[in-house]
Protein backbone atom coordinates (compact mmCIF):
# COMPACT_ATOMS: atom_id res chain seq x y z
CA UNK A 1 0.00 0.00 0.00
CA UNK A 2 1.25 3.49 -1.15
CA UNK A 3 1.58 6.14 1.23
CA UNK A 4 1.14 9.74 -0.53
CA UNK A 5 1.95 12.61 2.20
CA UNK A 6 -0.11 16.19 1.14
CA UNK A 7 1.86 19.48 2.00
CA UNK A 8 -0.41 22.46 2.59
CA UNK A 9 -4.79 23.34 2.20
CA UNK A 10 -3.82 23.86 -1.67
CA UNK A 11 -2.70 20.33 -1.83
CA UNK A 12 -5.30 19.12 -0.05
CA UNK A 13 -8.16 20.72 -2.06
CA UNK A 14 -6.31 19.57 -5.37
CA UNK A 15 -5.96 15.74 -4.32
CA UNK A 16 -9.61 16.28 -2.75
CA UNK A 17 -10.81 17.39 -6.73
CA UNK A 18 -8.87 14.24 -8.21
CA UNK A 19 -10.38 11.86 -5.90
CA UNK A 20 -13.96 13.25 -6.36
CA UNK A 21 -13.26 13.57 -10.21
CA UNK A 22 -12.40 9.92 -10.35
CA UNK A 23 -15.24 8.93 -9.11
CA UNK A 24 -17.54 10.87 -11.10
CA UNK A 25 -15.96 9.82 -14.70
CA UNK A 26 -14.75 6.21 -13.24
CA UNK A 27 -11.28 6.93 -13.10
CA UNK A 28 -10.57 6.94 -17.08
CA UNK A 29 -12.93 4.44 -17.84
CA UNK A 30 -15.42 4.70 -20.19
CA UNK A 31 -19.28 4.53 -19.11
CA UNK A 32 -20.91 1.08 -19.75
CA UNK A 33 -22.82 1.73 -22.99
CA UNK A 34 -26.55 2.30 -22.70
CA UNK A 35 -28.83 -0.65 -23.25
CA UNK A 36 -32.43 0.28 -24.03
CA UNK A 37 -35.08 -2.55 -23.34
CA UNK A 38 -32.11 -4.98 -23.33
CA UNK A 39 -30.32 -3.80 -26.80
CA UNK A 40 -26.56 -3.13 -27.16
CA UNK A 41 -26.10 0.04 -28.34
CA UNK A 42 -23.41 2.04 -30.73
CA UNK A 43 -23.25 5.10 -32.72
CA UNK A 44 -23.41 5.12 -35.75
CA UNK A 45 -20.10 3.99 -37.72
CA UNK A 46 -19.28 2.02 -34.32
CA UNK A 47 -19.42 -1.96 -34.61
CA UNK A 48 -21.50 -4.15 -32.47
CA UNK A 49 -21.50 -7.82 -31.96
CA UNK A 50 -25.40 -9.31 -31.81
CA UNK A 51 -26.22 -12.79 -33.59
CA UNK A 52 -23.13 -14.36 -33.68
CA UNK A 53 -22.27 -11.05 -36.13
CA UNK A 54 -19.73 -8.33 -35.70
CA UNK A 55 -21.91 -5.36 -37.19
CA UNK A 56 -20.80 -2.35 -38.18
CA UNK A 57 -23.34 0.24 -39.52
CA UNK A 58 -22.20 3.55 -41.43
CA UNK A 59 -23.63 6.25 -42.91
CA UNK A 60 -27.27 6.41 -42.64
CA UNK A 61 -28.11 9.46 -45.25
CA UNK A 62 -31.54 9.45 -46.86
CA UNK A 63 -32.47 8.84 -50.55
CA UNK A 64 -35.18 8.56 -52.87
CA UNK A 65 -37.70 8.30 -50.18
CA UNK A 66 -35.84 5.85 -47.93
CA UNK A 67 -33.49 5.38 -45.26
CA UNK A 68 -30.00 3.64 -46.12
CA UNK A 69 -27.26 2.65 -44.47
CA UNK A 70 -23.87 0.68 -45.34
CA UNK A 71 -23.31 -2.33 -43.13
CA UNK A 72 -20.40 -4.66 -43.01
CA UNK A 73 -20.70 -8.06 -40.30
CA UNK A 74 -18.04 -10.57 -40.12
CA UNK A 75 -18.34 -13.48 -38.14
CA UNK A 76 -17.97 -12.14 -34.25
CA UNK A 77 -16.30 -16.15 -33.21
CA UNK A 78 -15.94 -18.46 -36.64
CA UNK A 79 -16.52 -21.55 -34.44
CA UNK A 80 -19.44 -20.54 -32.77
CA UNK A 81 -23.16 -20.34 -34.41
CA UNK A 82 -24.74 -17.41 -35.92
CA UNK A 83 -28.48 -16.16 -37.31
CA UNK A 84 -28.39 -16.84 -41.46
CA UNK A 85 -27.36 -14.28 -43.62
CA UNK A 86 -30.90 -14.24 -44.84
CA UNK A 87 -32.41 -13.69 -40.98
CA UNK A 88 -30.47 -10.49 -40.32
CA UNK A 89 -33.49 -8.32 -40.07
CA UNK A 90 -32.94 -4.51 -40.15
CA UNK A 91 -35.80 -1.40 -38.84
CA UNK A 92 -35.92 2.39 -38.39
CA UNK A 93 -35.93 2.98 -34.34
CA UNK A 94 -37.73 6.31 -33.42
CA UNK A 95 -40.96 7.81 -32.98
CA UNK A 96 -42.76 6.39 -35.96
CA UNK A 97 -46.61 5.95 -36.38
CA UNK A 98 -45.58 2.32 -37.83
CA UNK A 99 -42.57 0.13 -37.96
CA UNK A 100 -40.87 0.00 -40.67
CA UNK A 101 -38.56 -2.83 -41.28
CA UNK A 102 -36.79 -5.17 -44.20
CA UNK A 103 -34.67 -8.34 -44.64
CA UNK A 104 -30.60 -7.47 -45.16
CA UNK A 105 -30.63 -8.87 -48.10
CA UNK A 106 -32.74 -8.04 -51.28
CA UNK A 107 -33.82 -4.74 -49.34
CA UNK A 108 -32.97 -2.20 -51.88
CA UNK A 109 -34.62 -4.18 -54.83
CA UNK A 110 -37.21 -1.16 -54.75
CA UNK A 111 -34.13 1.11 -55.88
CA UNK A 112 -32.59 -1.22 -58.58
CA UNK A 113 -30.57 1.55 -61.18
CA UNK A 114 -30.18 4.41 -58.72
CA UNK A 115 -26.35 3.27 -58.04
CA UNK A 116 -26.66 1.21 -54.73
CA UNK A 117 -24.93 -1.66 -53.82
CA UNK A 118 -27.15 -3.93 -52.15
CA UNK A 119 -26.37 -5.85 -49.29
CA UNK A 120 -25.04 -9.57 -50.43
CA UNK A 121 -23.15 -12.49 -49.03
CA UNK A 122 -19.38 -12.38 -49.50
CA UNK A 123 -16.54 -14.70 -48.93
CA UNK A 124 -12.61 -13.92 -48.79
CA UNK A 125 -10.68 -16.74 -49.93
CA UNK A 126 -13.11 -19.28 -48.68
CA UNK A 127 -13.19 -18.11 -45.30
CA UNK A 128 -15.73 -17.19 -43.16
CA UNK A 129 -18.62 -15.45 -45.05
CA UNK A 130 -18.78 -12.06 -44.51
CA UNK A 131 -22.09 -9.79 -45.19
CA UNK A 132 -21.25 -6.22 -46.98
CA UNK A 133 -22.92 -3.70 -48.55
CA UNK A 134 -26.08 -1.38 -48.34
CA UNK A 135 -29.28 -1.89 -46.41
CA UNK A 136 -32.33 0.48 -47.77
CA UNK A 137 -35.14 0.69 -44.97
CA UNK A 138 -38.61 2.62 -46.32
CA UNK A 139 -40.30 4.40 -47.96
CA UNK A 140 -40.74 6.98 -45.38
CA UNK A 141 -41.40 10.64 -45.04
CA UNK A 142 -41.19 11.98 -41.87
CA UNK A 143 -37.40 11.78 -41.87
CA UNK A 144 -37.18 13.88 -39.24
CA UNK A 145 -38.28 11.08 -36.63
CA UNK A 146 -35.81 8.46 -37.22
CA UNK A 147 -33.20 8.29 -34.71
CA UNK A 148 -31.25 5.41 -35.58
CA UNK A 149 -31.49 1.90 -36.64
CA UNK A 150 -31.84 -1.99 -34.87
CA UNK A 151 -31.44 -5.24 -36.15
CA UNK A 152 -32.30 -8.66 -35.30
CA UNK A 153 -33.22 -12.02 -36.32
CA UNK A 154 -36.58 -13.59 -36.01
CA UNK A 155 -34.95 -16.87 -35.46
CA UNK A 156 -32.87 -15.67 -32.54
CA UNK A 157 -34.94 -16.76 -29.31
CA UNK A 158 -34.06 -15.81 -25.67
CA UNK A 159 -35.03 -19.48 -23.76
CA UNK A 160 -37.63 -19.64 -21.69
CA UNK A 161 -39.51 -16.28 -22.87
CA UNK A 162 -41.98 -17.09 -25.67
CA UNK A 163 -45.79 -16.90 -25.28
CA UNK A 164 -47.66 -18.28 -28.11
CA UNK A 165 -51.05 -17.13 -28.90
CA UNK A 166 -53.67 -18.72 -32.00
CA UNK A 167 -54.68 -16.36 -34.52
CA UNK A 168 -57.35 -16.93 -36.73
CA UNK A 169 -59.92 -15.32 -39.49
CA UNK A 170 -62.13 -13.45 -38.51
CA UNK A 171 -61.44 -12.30 -35.38
CA UNK A 172 -57.61 -12.37 -34.88
CA UNK A 173 -56.06 -12.65 -30.93
CA UNK A 174 -58.06 -14.01 -28.20
CA UNK A 175 -57.69 -11.12 -25.48
CA UNK A 176 -54.33 -11.31 -23.72
CA UNK A 177 -52.52 -10.54 -20.40
CA UNK A 178 -48.81 -8.61 -19.50
CA UNK A 179 -48.37 -10.93 -16.72
CA UNK A 180 -47.32 -13.26 -19.57
CA UNK A 181 -44.33 -11.15 -21.56
CA UNK A 182 -44.86 -7.67 -20.81
CA UNK A 183 -47.26 -6.40 -23.43
CA UNK A 184 -50.68 -6.46 -23.93
CA UNK A 185 -52.00 -7.30 -27.63
CA UNK A 186 -55.04 -6.63 -28.90
CA UNK A 187 -56.37 -6.66 -33.00
CA UNK A 188 -56.59 -3.91 -34.92
CA UNK A 189 -57.63 -5.18 -38.22
CA UNK A 190 -57.99 -9.07 -39.72
CA UNK A 191 -58.06 -9.36 -43.82
CA UNK A 192 -57.61 -12.81 -45.57
CA UNK A 193 -57.24 -13.18 -49.54
CA UNK A 194 -57.13 -16.38 -51.47
CA UNK A 195 -53.68 -16.64 -53.43
CA UNK A 196 -55.02 -15.35 -56.16
CA UNK A 197 -56.25 -12.31 -54.99
CA UNK A 198 -59.79 -13.01 -53.81
CA UNK A 199 -60.48 -11.18 -50.56
CA UNK A 200 -62.24 -13.90 -48.22
CA UNK A 201 -65.15 -12.25 -45.90
CA UNK A 202 -66.60 -14.37 -42.83
CA UNK A 203 -69.19 -15.11 -44.68
CA UNK A 204 -66.51 -17.78 -46.57
CA UNK A 205 -66.48 -19.51 -43.21
CA UNK A 206 -69.53 -21.78 -44.55
CA UNK A 207 -68.19 -22.51 -48.26
CA UNK A 208 -66.63 -25.53 -47.87
CA UNK A 209 -64.91 -24.80 -51.41
CA UNK A 210 -62.98 -21.51 -50.10
CA UNK A 211 -60.35 -23.00 -48.19
CA UNK A 212 -58.98 -24.80 -50.15
CA UNK A 213 -55.26 -24.12 -51.64
CA UNK A 214 -52.95 -21.07 -50.87
CA UNK A 215 -53.87 -17.72 -48.75
CA UNK A 216 -52.46 -15.23 -47.10
CA UNK A 217 -53.81 -12.81 -43.97
CA UNK A 218 -53.07 -9.28 -42.85
CA UNK A 219 -53.34 -8.79 -38.86
CA UNK A 220 -53.23 -5.50 -37.83
CA UNK A 221 -51.74 -5.61 -34.13
CA UNK A 222 -51.57 -3.06 -31.29
CA UNK A 223 -48.68 -4.06 -28.44
CA UNK A 224 -48.99 -1.73 -25.54
CA UNK A 225 -46.95 -1.97 -22.16
CA UNK A 226 -46.21 0.70 -19.57
CA UNK A 227 -42.63 1.78 -20.62
CA UNK A 228 -40.53 1.15 -16.78
CA UNK A 229 -42.08 -2.13 -16.47
CA UNK A 230 -41.18 -3.18 -19.96
CA UNK A 231 -37.48 -2.00 -19.56
CA UNK A 232 -36.92 -3.53 -16.97
CA UNK A 233 -38.03 -7.26 -18.02
CA UNK A 234 -36.42 -6.57 -20.99
CA UNK A 235 -32.97 -5.78 -19.41
CA UNK A 236 -33.18 -8.56 -17.02
CA UNK A 237 -34.18 -11.29 -19.77
CA UNK A 238 -31.20 -10.08 -21.81
CA UNK A 239 -33.27 -7.90 -25.28
CA UNK A 240 -36.24 -7.12 -26.46
CA UNK A 241 -39.95 -8.71 -27.36
CA UNK A 242 -40.83 -9.63 -30.65
CA UNK A 243 -43.70 -10.65 -32.62
CA UNK A 244 -43.81 -13.42 -34.67
CA UNK A 245 -46.43 -14.43 -37.16
CA UNK A 246 -46.61 -17.98 -38.49
CA UNK A 247 -47.26 -19.90 -41.20
CA UNK A 248 -45.34 -17.84 -43.27
CA UNK A 249 -42.88 -18.28 -46.31
CA UNK A 250 -39.41 -16.27 -47.49
CA UNK A 251 -40.07 -13.68 -49.93
CA UNK A 252 -41.63 -12.86 -51.94
CA UNK A 253 -44.11 -14.86 -50.58
CA UNK A 254 -47.73 -14.66 -51.89
CA UNK A 255 -48.33 -10.85 -52.42
CA UNK A 256 -46.14 -7.69 -52.43
CA UNK A 257 -47.97 -6.98 -49.27
CA UNK A 258 -46.16 -10.00 -46.96
CA UNK A 259 -42.94 -8.92 -48.38
CA UNK A 260 -43.92 -4.96 -47.52
CA UNK A 261 -44.62 -6.05 -44.04
CA UNK A 262 -43.37 -9.10 -43.13
CA UNK A 263 -44.16 -12.32 -40.71
CA UNK A 264 -42.21 -10.74 -37.62
CA UNK A 265 -41.50 -6.82 -35.91
CA UNK A 266 -39.34 -6.34 -32.94
CA UNK A 267 -40.87 -4.28 -30.11
CA UNK A 268 -38.15 -1.80 -29.92
CA UNK A 269 -39.40 1.42 -29.04
CA UNK A 270 -38.22 5.05 -28.41
CA UNK A 271 -36.60 5.23 -25.40
CA UNK A 272 -37.15 8.71 -24.05
CA UNK A 273 -41.07 7.62 -24.25
CA UNK A 274 -43.60 7.07 -21.46
CA UNK A 275 -45.35 4.08 -23.16
CA UNK A 276 -44.40 1.05 -25.89
CA UNK A 277 -47.07 1.74 -28.04
CA UNK A 278 -46.31 0.23 -31.57
CA UNK A 279 -48.92 -0.69 -34.21
CA UNK A 280 -47.46 -3.40 -36.54
CA UNK A 281 -49.16 -5.36 -40.02
CA UNK A 282 -47.77 -8.72 -39.90
CA UNK A 283 -48.71 -11.62 -42.78
CA UNK A 284 -49.84 -15.14 -42.18
CA UNK A 285 -49.23 -16.91 -45.58
CA UNK A 286 -49.27 -20.42 -47.25
CA UNK A 287 -52.00 -23.51 -47.31
CA UNK A 288 -54.85 -21.02 -46.55
CA UNK A 289 -56.17 -23.19 -43.28
CA UNK A 290 -53.12 -22.92 -41.70
CA UNK A 291 -52.40 -19.69 -42.58
CA UNK A 292 -56.19 -18.61 -41.63
CA UNK A 293 -57.40 -20.51 -39.25
CA UNK A 294 -54.63 -22.34 -37.55
CA UNK A 295 -51.82 -18.97 -37.44
CA UNK A 296 -49.91 -18.35 -34.24
CA UNK A 297 -48.77 -14.95 -32.85
CA UNK A 298 -46.16 -15.68 -30.82
CA UNK A 299 -43.92 -12.99 -28.65
CA UNK A 300 -40.54 -13.93 -28.21
CA UNK A 301 -37.47 -12.17 -26.47
CA UNK A 302 -34.45 -11.82 -28.61
CA UNK A 303 -30.90 -10.47 -29.25
CA UNK A 304 -31.13 -7.32 -30.72
CA UNK A 305 -28.17 -4.48 -31.64
CA UNK A 306 -29.45 -0.34 -31.95
CA UNK A 307 -27.21 2.27 -33.92
CA UNK A 308 -28.36 5.60 -33.00
CA UNK A 309 -27.72 9.07 -34.87
CA UNK A 310 -24.95 11.67 -33.35
CA UNK A 311 -26.65 14.34 -34.85
CA UNK A 312 -30.21 13.25 -33.42
CA UNK A 313 -29.34 13.91 -29.49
Amino acid sequence: MHTVTVRGRRGLARSVAAVLTCMLVGCGHAEPPARPYGARQADVGESVDTVGWHVSVDNLRFESGHVLIDVDATPADPSAPRAAPADLRFGLYGSLAHPIEANGLGSCARLAGTGVTPLTVRSADGGPARVGGTVCLGPISDQAQVRGVYLYSPRDRIPDSTVAYPAAFPVGLPPTTPADTGLTLTTESVEAWRADGSQLTPAALGDPNAFTGNGFMLLGLRASAVAEEYRDRSVGRGGPMMLLAAPTLPPPGLSPACSAYGGSVLVLPEASLDAVQITASLCTQGEINAALLYATVSVAGTHAALWTRTDRR
